[in-house]
């Protein structure tokens, strides 16, 4: 009695064939599989030995014919793309011994899969927990693979998908899309590499709001991200954890709770699909407040936290200035440390209650008048006097003040949205507010704290300065 070996040849060049693939060719008298992949394993086929190829949907046919050669003494090598076990010959052959009770021995040899393949070339992103799915429904009835697809989206599953599209079959992949995008954020990553390891490899990544099925064909596999997959230098990456293992295991407990409650608000957002530099701040506010009204509420420029960040961490400006010391306290010390960066609240300095009395205007407003005159540049921060607000708006308008960013949280009830509106229509000038009557104190640190971690904000990893 023969033999027969099970290979996959993995997606589609010489290169990815295991050795040990190579050498059960190399020994097989005979070798059966679909005509096109002949030609990869043409260097290994041993002289004399038969080839015996067929078309596609030809499976049933192509394992009948393994056997009957195998039970004539004969070793087989069946040749499936990628790895046999994964939507390849290897079931079938196992389920035809069975039914045949064949006492022909078997053998399968594992092959690289086209997901593999497909997430190598893409950087690195089935790092976490995945699946896969085929969108093929031959043998599998659609509402059964529309269930696999809910729960992979809900699970929260990295998911390789097969079979995407085909000339006939062409809805299922925009099905596929809104039910994620039901589950996932717009941004989450996805790539798709077509006749990967092939000369018409084709690599191309983007997200899930702009993927276009349309792209797609049946030589090309899907991966698309859960919620923790980001994109960086044109890389799609999916952390396991190790990156941060160490940091973790050093988290102090108030980190440790910080971390996980910026996780559960992520999770919660009705629209989680904005900008992460504008996220990681709204973030901290909701997290500061317990109030999702922010996502209301909160507004910053497009760049803003960025770009005070590096304005901050670069050294080109050294000074926060705050309108009452509740939000100088509220700012984390470490964090200034670390950068560099003083706080100054002139509420307290002996010249403010003076210049108050002679002009007729509140200590806040004298203080930031003050302020302007010593640190023009400084990053202001406001979590309570919307005068003082109103006074840094009158002198930015006046050529006077050029800060590097404001955050405006005053709160209250007279003037309070209309100095926000008076923020807001200063132009190119960095902001970060929260609209309407609400803000405080406590809200322009976080704030301000958010801008000083920025550099922490792609990982999703609050609380070091804690």
């Amino acid at each position: 009695m023969g033999k027969i070996i099970i290979a996959g040849i993995g997606p589609g060049c010489e290169e990815d064939i295991t050795p040990a693939v190579g050498a059960a060719i190399a020994m097989s008298d005979v070798v059966v599989g679909y005509k096109y992949y002949f030609a990869f394993i043409r260097k290994w086929i041993k002289e004399g030995g038969e080839c015996v190829d067929s078309g596609m949907r030809k499976e049933r046919e192509r394992a009948a014919v393994a056997f009957n050669y195998a039970e004539q003494g004969k070793t087989v090598c069946v040749i499936s793309s990628g790895d046999a076990g994964i939507y390849g010959m290897a079931p079938l052959l196992w389920e035809m011994k069975r039914e045949r009770n064949a006492a022909v021995e078997m053998e399968v040899l594992p092959g690289i899969s086209a997901f593999q393949k497909a997430a190598a070339l893409l950087g690195a992103p089935i790092g976490h927990d995945f699946c896969v799915i085929s969108l093929s429904d031959l043998l599998t009835p659609w509402e059964k693979i529309e269930c696999r697809i809910q729960a992979a989206a809900t699970a929260d599953f990295i998911t390789a998908v097969y079979n995407p599209k085909s000339e006939g079959r062409y809805w299922q992949l925009y099905r596929l899309k809104e039910i994620f995008l039901q589950e996932r954020a717009g941004n989450t990553p996805v790539g798709f590499v077509r006749q990967a390891g092939r000369p018409e490899e084709e690599v191309k990544l983007t997200t899930l709001s702009d993927f276009d099925p349309e792209e797609v064909d049946m030589f090309t596999v899907v991966l698309i991200g859960n919620s923790q997959s980001y994109q960086w230098q044109h890389k799609f990456i999916t952390p396991r954890g190790y990156y941060r293992a160490t940091e973790e295991a050093s988290t102090k407990p108030g980190q440790e709770i910080m971390i996980r409650s910026f996780r559960t608000i992520a999770s919660e957002l009705r629209n989680p699909d904005i900008p992460f530099d504008r996220k990681w701040a709204l973030l901290h506010a909701i997290h500061t407040t317990a109030d999702f009204d922010m996502e209301n509420i909160f507004y910053a420029d497009e760049g803003a936290v960025e770009q005070i960040y590096k304005a901050l961490s670069g050294g080109q400006v050294d000074t926060i200035v705050t309108d009452v010391t509740m939000v100088a306290s509220g700012i984390r010390k470490k964090a200034l440390e670390r950068l560099g960066v003083n706080v100054k609240c002139y509420l307290g300095d002996p010249r403010v209650e003076e210049m108050a009395l002679k002009w007729n205007i509140t200590r806040t407003q004298a203080g930031i008048r003050l302020a302007v005159e010593e640190h023009p540049d400084a990053l202001y921060a406001f979590g309570n006097a919307p005068t003082a607000l109103m006074e840094l708006c009158r002198l930015i308008r006046q050529g006077k003040a050029n800060p590097v960013g404001v955050v405006g949280a005053p709160v209250g009830f007279v003037n309070v949205k209309e100095s926000k509106y008076m923020l807001k229509a200063l132009g190119k000038l960095p902001k970060i507010m929260v609209e309407g009557r609400k803000g405080g104190s406590n809200l322009a640190a976080t704030l301000v704290n958010a801008v000083l971690c920025f550099d922490d904000a792609e990982q999703l990893w609050p609380g070091r300065d804690l």
